[in-house]
């Protein structure tokens, strides 16, 4: 099968010729149809197989020409990142065609989108935080939305995003299509579907777990953090094999602290990206990784979905994930486009609890390879890897019973009064004989007299 079975327009022909692309992938094929219905769909496949395209054919497909301001269709991602990422993927597919689409998300000035949303539009990509405070300011109308995509799922339901994408669909109209896909169906979006969408058509084209069959896995047993720095750089010196690196932390403050191990050796090839850095940093960093202009980036999990880059040679799990289905994300980066990838793991004696629990997933073991004999096996332990010592009795040190109590004292006697009200006045006035009334004089002589 090819793209011009799906009975497309001229202009998208045109756009997926420009771009090289003829045989639609296996979530393209299966999906085309069941959006193009105008039912409610769950598409469930590995990540890098074309699950942004397998939505925007159909949808641009029926979406005929018009001059209204209100967007009608609505998509949803995760991160900054896969916002500008799917803008970018439906504006090579609406090359030929005359509509107007925009990103919106977090972290940059609301009015300039205010401003571009104002002037109207027909697809909105949106992170949920974002669109919902465009929706209560009142600029953005989401009365005329038709079509909600909500792509990548899960990772938003993992950060949190549950409560916000529920306040969003109590403000869409009641009568749309609903679109999900997602790499991996969870109990979290199992509810999801079953409280907001009508009979859904699920299309499943990969058990998740599944490896990708074009990605060589290998894993190394590792020391810890110093022996990882000390492998990771040997097997980077390499750059023919290791020609564009992604390399995965656990979290931000591992990913910074590698960076700045590794810009020793590699300070003109080497980038990092995670949530803490700024937007444009974020993005210089991408675009840097996408030209070739360097050659290794590193990465938290939190960016393993919003990357879609080509050629990655290599993904080197730095830190073994500790949930089995965000290894299957990283490694998805690679051996994209039916292209050969390897992907790499690193793994302490601590980590091989998690190591077992990606084997089990995948129910497939990774060949482990003997660290080269020129990498340096270093016994020196960071913070997080020292045991940490607990002390059973400190006299040094306060404990509870002798932290400070709380800011309270007894109030002075001469502040303990209390005001009587009118009796207390009348007290006043006879003590001081005051007048009964203002300007009394008379009274106040008489009373002087007696």
């Amino acid at each position: 099968m090819t793209f011009s079975n799906f009975n497309l327009k001229t202009p998208l022909l045109n756009a997926l010729d420009d771009l090289g692309f003829t045989i639609p992938t296996p979530i393209q094929e299966q999906a085309f149809n069941v959006v193009s219905s105008g039912k409610d769909v769950v598409g469930i496949a590995q990540t890098g197989t074309g699950k942004t395209f397998a939505y925007m054919l159909p949808i641009l497909k029926n979406l005929s020409f018009s001059t209204q301001d209100n967007p009608r269709v609505l998509i949803l991602v995760p991160t900054r990142e896969l916002v500008i990422q799917v803008v970018e993927e439906i504006e090579k597919l609406s090359k030929y065609i005359n509509n107007r689409v925009l990103g919106v998300y977090g972290g940059t000035n609301i009015n300039t989108q205010k401003q571009a949303i104002s002037e109207g539009l027909d697809i909105l990509v949106a992170t949920p935080g974002r669109l919902y405070d465009l929706a209560l300011s009142r600029v953005l109308q989401l009365k005329s939305i038709q079509k909600l995509v909500i792509d990548e799922v899960d990772v938003m339901l993992d950060l949190g995003f549950r409560h916000q994408l529920i306040n969003i669909f109590d403000i869409l109209p009641e009568r749309r299509q609903n679109i999900m896909f997602s790499a991996t169906m969870t109990e979290d979006v199992d509810t999801l579907l079953n409280d907001f969408f009508k009979a859904p058509k699920r299309i499943s084209i990969a058990v998740s777990g599944t490896p990708l069959e074009n990605i060589e896995q290998i894993s190394y047993k590792v020391l810890n953090f110093n022996t990882k720095v000390n492998l990771l750089t040997h097997l980077l010196y390499d750059s023919k094999i290791f020609n564009k690196v992604l390399v995965f932390v656990a979290h931000k403050r591992m990913a910074d602290r590698l960076f700045e191990r590794l810009e020793e050796t590699f300070h003109n090839e080497l980038c990092v990206i995670h949530s803490n850095k700024t937007q444009n940093y974020r993005l210089r960093s991408i675009e840097n990784f996408k030209d070739d202009k360097h050659r290794i980036l590193v990465s938290t999990d939190v960016m393993a979905r919003g990357l879609d880059i080509d050629n990655v040679s290599h993904v080197i799990n730095f830190d073994t994930p500790e949930y089995p289905e965000n290894y299957m994300h990283r490694i998805g980066r690679t051996g994209r486009a039916e292209r050969k990838g390897t992907a790499i793991v690193f793994s302490t004696e601590k980590e091989q609890e998690a190591l077992n629990r990606i084997e089990s997933l995948m129910q497939k073991k990774i060949p482990i390879l003997d660290v080269p004999a020129l990498v340096e096996i270093s016994n020196e332990l960071i913070d997080e890897e020292r045991q940490q010592i607990k002390e059973h009795y400190n006299p040094l040190k306060q404990g509870v019973e002798d932290a400070p109590g709380p800011a309270f004292h007894e109030k002075k006697e001469k502040n303990k009064k209390v005001n009587l009200g009118g009796s207390y006045r009348k007290e006043i006035a006879k003590k001081y004989k005051k007048p009964k009334t203002r300007g009394d004089k008379n009274f106040n002589r008489r009373n002087k007299r007696k």
